[in-house]
């Protein structure tokens, strides 16, 4: 096993890095956001990581307390990755300012090659705003494309789910990506309209606030 390495330096930025800095580390917990992944999946969606490679990440996520392991039990028998609530509370605010930097520095994307999990990043995570959530208790189910994501919004911040969704949203990947990123306001009012919500009016309309839906 290779020794980890280390900025060897008594800095929070540093200590971090230490954590986080190695390549794959952020991309790992990037797709972890929104609900439990098997080792497979995880593969499938990091296609230029060695396979000892995500073993060896997955193994110093969870030594350092962000990443849960969990054996589920028959028939499903599988294991599952997930974020742990000190991943919820640590990263997801890292990935947030991350995709904001880099948001501008995308290449044109073809609308048919959007990938859920863009559309999750764009539509969802980018517009979470802390202030909003404030007070709001709910658990929320997003089905985008062939994929689920889901999440707790509790003490303003984002969390697993633990228990049914207050309210479901079903969108394209593509919408979600134009309902932010739309290069004219007409794009972007057009695909929010296509975008579905369900659920208690009150707790819809709170969910827009949250991540700026409206």
């Amino acid at each position: 096993m290779p020794t980890r390495r280390t900025y060897d330096q008594n800095c929070p930025i540093a200590r971090g890095l230490d954590v986080l800095g190695e390549r794959w580390t952020l991309l790992i917990l990037r797709e972890l956001v929104g609900g439990p992944r098997r080792y497979g999946d995880l593969r499938a969606e990091l296609p230029g990581i060695a396979t000892n490679l995500l073993a060896e990440r997955l193994k110093e996520l969870q030594d350092s307390g962000l990443v849960d392991r969990a054996d589920l039990p028959a028939p499903i028998g599988r294991t599952v990755y997930t974020l742990s609530d000190l991943g919820w509370q640590r990263v997801l605010p890292i990935l947030q300012n991350l995709a904001w930097f880099g948001v501008d520095r995308l290449d044109p994307i073809d609308e048919s090659a959007v990938s859920p999990l863009n559309g999750f990043l764009a539509g969802i995570l980018l517009g979470f705003d802390r202030v909003s959530a404030t007070g709001l208790e709910m658990t929320c189910r997003i089905e985008i494309d062939d994929r689920r994501f889901e999440f707790a919004i509790t003490q303003g911040r984002l969390a697993g789910a633990h228990r049914e969704p207050s309210v479901t949203i079903t969108a394209s990947a593509a919408d979600l990506v134009a309902a932010r990123l739309g290069t004219t306001d007409a794009k972007r009012k057009a695909a929010l309209r296509r975008i579905h919500f369900d659920g208690d009016q009150r707790d819809i309309e709170a969910l827009r606030a949250v991540f700026a839906l409206h």
